[in-house]
């Protein structure tokens, strides 16, 4: 994926759905968190928190907390199925990276994936990041 100017958005949304992945992996609290963990990690985003639980009789609900927002997921092993969010802001995060970190994990034979750029409209964003184009300018201004 190429350059983005955030002047235009604050972020990336992946919304995804994988299918005919491995329902054990879905299954397994432990193996969910470490996906969602190296997912975050492989996105170059900060991670700050996390929370994962297993329901009974089976499937797998949680999310890993970013500086720069979330990944979360919800499982139902039973079909072989996830339900995923990616969702980084800032120039230095790639939502991409971290979503083939989970279809390698997960063995997903099919992903569909909606990306919405979010925060359309924002007109300066004074948050974690500064954007590249912002800096340049105030280098410039000096």
């Amino acid at each position: 994926m190429g350059a983005r100017i955030f002047g235009v958005g604050v972020g990336r949304h992946l919304i995804v759905e994988m299918f005919e992945c491995d329902p054990k992996a879905l299954d397994s609290v432990d193996e969910v968190k470490k996906a969602l963990v190296d997912a975050a990690v492989a996105s170059n985003s900060t991670v700050v928190g996390y929370d994962f639980y297993r329901f009974k009789p089976h499937g797998v609900s949680g999310y890993v907390l970013i500086a720069e927002s979330h990944i979360s997921i919800h499982t139902w092993p039973e079909y072989g199925y996830a339900a995923v969010d990616v969702f980084t802001c800032g120039e230095h995060t790639n939502p991409w990276k971290g979503l083939e970190v989970l279809r390698e994990r997960f063995r997903a034979r099919k992903v569909t994936v909606v990306e919405i750029t979010r925060g359309i409209g924002v007109k300066q964003y004074e948050g974690y990041w500064i954007p590249e184009l912002q800096r340049i300018r105030a280098i410039a201004e000096g």
